[in-house]
């Protein structure tokens, strides 16, 4: 079983984006708000500041209370629209459940919104007409390119239907010609079609759901999942130990899709400084 080491395609991709930055007449921008004081978003936040500071980039932390108003976040959003140093806008989230992250989210330019999250990038992505992607999947994406295998016509299950990685996920392997499935928690019979997928992505949220028998002996999972047990042990969706007798190719938990996320977010921040070049 070959591992798909996230960690060194991330930093792979992190050099190749410095190497751009010095070329450039000026630094891309990237600003993240933070709103509240949630300890993981603020480990998250921190690490794309560091990632931001690796590549080159101009960098812009901002903390807000957590007793922000709607119209307080969005104007500060607005304001990041016009300023011509930043390029990226990215808003942390979860937010506080008085907040709404769609209308958060919508009211980030489209040219600058580096998450890929507005309904504009992702109906260019449902088009295959991409612009700006979500994180994650396109990490991803990089992820299996490493191991030179054609994605034409194969069988992709996607577990997760969520907007962030299980919807825009299955998008992109369909616009690489695969054949997809997506499935959830509560699909029915899911054992039986992970046993005929020929690539797997766990995005389900719930610590080694996916058991080892259930995977094809050869396929690919790619394992997005990352929970922390009560022993404090990060652990992925897929039973890592069990599914890699049968596995061809697998993204550890942690050091797999993580660190690819960040780097795919620092790509894209270049591709929105050189669409608004």
């Amino acid at each position: 079983m070959n591992i798909i080491n996230g960690k060194k395609i991330a930093q792979n991709l992190r050099n190749d984006i410095a190497a751009k930055v010095k070329t450039l007449n000026r630094a891309p921008g990237l600003a993240v708000i933070l709103v509240g004081d949630d300890p993981a978003s603020a480990v998250y936040v921190r690490n794309k500041d560091n990632a931001c500071k690796e590549v080159g980039f101009y960098s812009e932390k901002i903390n807000k209370p957590g007793d922000i108003t709607q119209q307080e976040l969005l104007d500060e959003v607005v304001r990041l629209n016009n300023d011509d140093k930043i390029d990226g806008i990215l808003v942390q989230l979860p937010l506080p459940d008085h907040l709404d992250a769609n209308l958060v989210i919508e009211t980030i330019s489209p040219e600058k919104d580096v998450d890929g999250f507005h309904s504009e990038n992702i109906g260019k992505l449902m088009q295959n007409k991409p612009y700006l992607r979500p994180c994650t999947p396109k990490g991803v994406m990089t992820m299996l390119a490493t191991t030179g295998i054609d994605l034409v016509g194969k069988d992709c299950v996607v577990v997760g239907a969520s907007n962030i990685v299980g919807r825009p996920m299955a998008m992109e392997l369909l616009n690489a010609r695969a054949t997809v499935t997506i499935c959830n928690s509560k699909t029915t019979g899911l054992s039986s079609k992970l046993k005929n997928a020929d690539i797997v992505v766990a995005a389900v949220g719930i610590p080694k759901m996916i058991q080892g028998d259930w995977i094809k002996p050869g396929a690919i999972v790619i394992d997005v999942g990352i929970n922390r047990l009560d022993s404090g042990k990060l652990v992925g969706d897929v039973d890592f130990d069990a599914a890699s007798t049968n596995a061809a190719w697998m993204t550890p938990v942690p050091g797999g899709v993580g660190p690819m996320t960040i780097a795919t977010l620092l790509e894209n921040t270049l591709t929105a400084y050189q669409n608004r070049k």
